[in-house]
């Protein structure tokens, strides 16, 4: 269908006059063609202005303005652009810097002079042919990020998955001392890298007793195959880096890691820990029954609880405000964060009288 055609459709569910109308054309064909089209998970043939006029018939029209003007005034939309951008800036702001630190305490040479000395400048090349980068999702964008820094960082130094098996670990070991020519080399940093926290409770949470999330599976992945002592050096170093955090999650994972350390009794846990962000959203950017009063009426009004699955309760019983209770309005070029409001992206099939959630940025579902 032609965008004139479906954006005359938006305007007869919105019931906008015409000089409304051209306003309102003027701004959904700027954003859908800057930003909301490069949307990946829309099905074929749909972009947003198709998925915005379905996901406006399931409201009335009283409540259509309501939802239209939050999606028009609240919804923070990662482009691909700007997610290409974080995923470049990941080596530049937070693994150099902290390589420079190591390479000045090695040689006691200040951290400005490393280019200039040699034994400074190849004590970095060193270090940093002994780090390794593994992808903690699909989301990691691993691919760009080597691409991004190709002559820099070899393909041996990232691993697009983040279980490692033993082989794994010492295929990568063999390359490592091969590539220094070094048979006594053994790795000095690990960087997890991820694309979004929302909660901080899919890389670190207590429960049921146990600790839990991304951290601590490689923690056992690293000691199960009893290889921190073969492979890696004394005082290795872990960096875990996401694009995108909450300020939520900034706390939450900080604190956790602190209790986690602190917890004697679950055995031991990383000595050298590092967390980066590529960017912090603000407390601010939660929206709550206060911040938006009428379009939380639309959230509990259609609002079916039957995509609280036992992975959405890990965040709590309600789903409502999405998971963790986050009540984001964010969207990412490659798929919705479980952690938005569930308005936004859930689809359900209305059962047992409750509402058939439509959504306006399908999710693809990593659990079910």
């Amino acid at each position: 269908m032609k965008r004139e055609f479906i954006l005359g459709k938006v305007a007869d569910l919105m019931g906008w006059s015409d000089e409304r109308f051209r306003d309102e054309f003027a701004w959904l064909s700027l954003m859908s063609r800057m930003k909301y089209d490069d949307y990946q998970e829309f099905v074929a043939g749909t972009r947003f202005v198709e998925s915005l006029a379905d996901w406006l018939q399931q409201f009335p029209k009283e409540d259509r303005v309501v939802a239209y003007d939050f999606v028009k005034s609240k919804l923070l939309f990662f482009s691909e652009a700007e997610m290409r951008h974080l995923v470049e800036l990941l080596y530049p702001e937070a693994v150099e810097p902290f390589l420079l630190t190591r390479t000045s305490n090695l040689t006691g040479k200040p951290r400005y002079a490393t280019w200039s000395d040699s034994d400074s400048a190849e004590t970095f090349r060193t270090l940093l042919r002994k780090t390794i980068f593994v992808e903690l999702s699909d989301g990691a964008r691993i691919d760009i990020f080597r691409r991004a820094n190709e002559g820099r960082i070899s393909n041996e130094q990232v691993i697009t998955a983040p279980r490692i098996n033993k082989a794994k670990w010492d295929d990568m070991l063999s390359e490592l001392r091969n590539d220094l020519k070094d048979d006594s080399a053994k790795f000095a940093c690990v960087v997890l890298v991820d694309d979004f926290t929302g909660s901080g409770k899919s890389l670190l949470r207590y429960e049921d007793g146990k600790w839990k999330g991304k951290m601590p599976k490689f923690y056992v992945d690293v000691m199960a195959e009893n290889v921190s002592s073969t492979h890696f050096e004394d005082d290795w170093s872990l960096i875990v880096h996401h694009y995108v955090a909450t300020s939520q999650a900034v706390d939450a994972v900080l604190q956790n890691h602190r209790s986690r350390a602190a917890d004697e009794s679950t055995g031991n846990w990383f000595e050298r820990v590092r967390f980066t962000w590529g960017i912090e959203l603000p407390p601010d950017i939660r929206e709550t029954v206060t911040s938006s009063p009428e379009f939380a009426k639309l959230v509990d009004k259609y609002y079916d609880d039957s995509i609280e699955t036992r992975h959405m309760k890990v965040g709590g019983d309600d789903g409502r405000w999405g998971f963790g209770e986050c009540g984001l309005p964010l969207v990412m070029e490659h798929n919705t964060p479980n952690n938005s409001i569930a308005l936004l992206w859930a689809e359900t099939e209305g059962k047992d009288g409750k509402h058939a959630m439509r959504p306006l940025f399908r999710r693809r579902q990593r659990h079910l």
